[in-house]
């Protein structure tokens, strides 16, 4: 592991001296593949790669920079920057998205025999896997953290920022527990100190004064806590091609998730959860009391979950797209 800083934003004097560090060792090491990820990270180390002489650059775009909030001119502009990077610095690009896949085709970022649709996995068999995890397991767990048998419980997992729709989810579950009052809501994830929106997780700390809401901060027995969830939720306001979603879905949970690029992806409406407007209290809302209502949907929901992240989402099938890669490189 060799530490070279990079700024998550667009920084001239921090971003040049990134370049030059990866250039540096980049000629020193004279790699047979660089791979990139992230959209600044992979933009400065393509640059780099390229000044570097190096064959093969590859990019996978977790989700591209722009995306339909952005003002007309800040999208195009931000666009034309992956467009044209993905032209010229890159030799495979690598799509988690399928909507991004088809966009990079129909726009031709890349010639299509250099472009590939990886999709996004995690391992169902040997983490994710609900047949893993004991009743007594799952019995502990619920009584540390304080939950009933009777206690129907929706989870989210994720950075506690505005983007994530954090504050939607909560003003709609405050709405919720009026009428159910045994529906609580676990909260895991935290904020990074390199996180830009400080403001809104401070902001979201004095709005969690709720018996009923549990923040649980970072947490390593993700399997654990989806098995006792009765709904997984991740209100997003944008996404690439979101990992959690894909957990909740192996652990046999329903999904309830903004109808946006990444998340329709992974939750097909009515057949293993529900898509809402993002940004919709009310919608969010009015799912989450179908959720609340109506057990067989949870049942029948939860056991799609499972059979969809079977078919699309294991991980060693995307793992293996890119051992091939490799080994044809």
């Amino acid at each position: 592991m060799i530490d070279v800083p990079i700024a998550r934003e667009i920084n001239p004097v921090s971003n040049i001296k990134s370049i030059l560090a990866l250039y540096r060792l980049m000629k020193s090491e004279r790699y047979d593949v660089v791979h990139v990820h992230t959209p600044v990270a992979a933009l400065l180390g393509r640059v780099a790669a390229k000044l570097a002489g190096m064959q093969n650059v590859v990019y996978t775009a977790h989700g591209f920079y722009f995306h339909d909030e952005m003002p007309r001119n800040q999208y195009k502009l931000f666009f034309n920057i992956e467009k044209y990077a993905a032209r010229w610095i890159t030799d495979w690009l690598l799509l988690q998205s399928r909507e991004d896949f088809e966009l990079a085709l129909d726009h031709k970022f890349k010639e299509q025999v250099r472009t590939i649709h990886l999709s996004n996995g995690v391992d169902i068999w040997n983490k994710f896997n609900p047949e893993l995890i004991s009743n007594a397991t799952t019995n502990e767990l619920k009584r540390t953290i304080g939950l009933k048998e009777e206690d129907l419980v929706f989870l989210f997992i994720g950075r506690l920022v505005r983007e994530k729709g954090i504050f939607e989810l909560v003003e709609a579950f405050k709405r919720i527990v009026k009428r159910y009052p045994y529906a609580k809501l676990l909260l895991i994830g935290g904020l990074l100190e390199s996180e830009r929106d400080q403001e809104s997780y401070n902001q979201l700390m004095r709005d969690l004064n709720h018996p009923n809401i549990h923040y649980l901060g970072f947490r390593s027995d993700t399997p654990e806590l989806l098995s006792i969830s009765d709904c997984f939720i991740l209100p997003s306001h944008r996404e690439g091609l979101p990992r959690s979603i894909i957990e909740a879905m192996a652990m046999d949970t329903p999904i309830i998730a903004s109808n946006i690029r990444g998340c329709r992806e992974e939750v097909f409406h009515g057949e293993n959860g529900f898509l809402f407007e993002k940004e919709n209290v009310d919608d969010l809302e009015r799912a989450m009391e179908t959720i609340a209502t109506d057990s067989n949907a949870r049942e029948r929901f939860g056991k799609r979950s499972r059979e969809i992240a079977e078919e699309l989402f294991d991980e060693e099938k995307v793992l293996q797209k890119q051992i091939d890669l490799f080994k044809a490189l």
